[in-house]
């Protein structure tokens, strides 16, 4: 009974050590790192991408807040009305 017990242990082990042993050989092919950098890539330009967006809506904020965009809306309107 007691050697049963430790050949289902070591079968387990076996198992477990040879999943590990081939995600890691995956992980280090071309496959892997190629697949390691575009998920880099793509969370640098969701990264960029939410920089953008934050950006975009604190400058319409301030431009709001400063009365910006009123001028540079009659602005636009007054060059349109000139041209006509």
């Amino acid at each position: 009974m007691n050697r049963i017990i430790w050949m289902g242990i070591g079968v387990a082990i076996g198992v477990i050590a040879f999943r590990k042993v081939t995600e890691a050989q995956s992980n280090l092919g071309p496959e892997g790192l190629n697949r390691a950098v575009g998920r880099l890539a793509d969370g640098l330009f969701d990264f960029a991408d939410a920089v953008r967006e934050g950006m975009q809506e604190r400058e319409t904020e301030l431009r709001a807040a400063l009365g910006i965009d009123a001028d540079a809306d009659t602005a636009v309107a007054g060059r349109d009305a000139v041209r006509r």
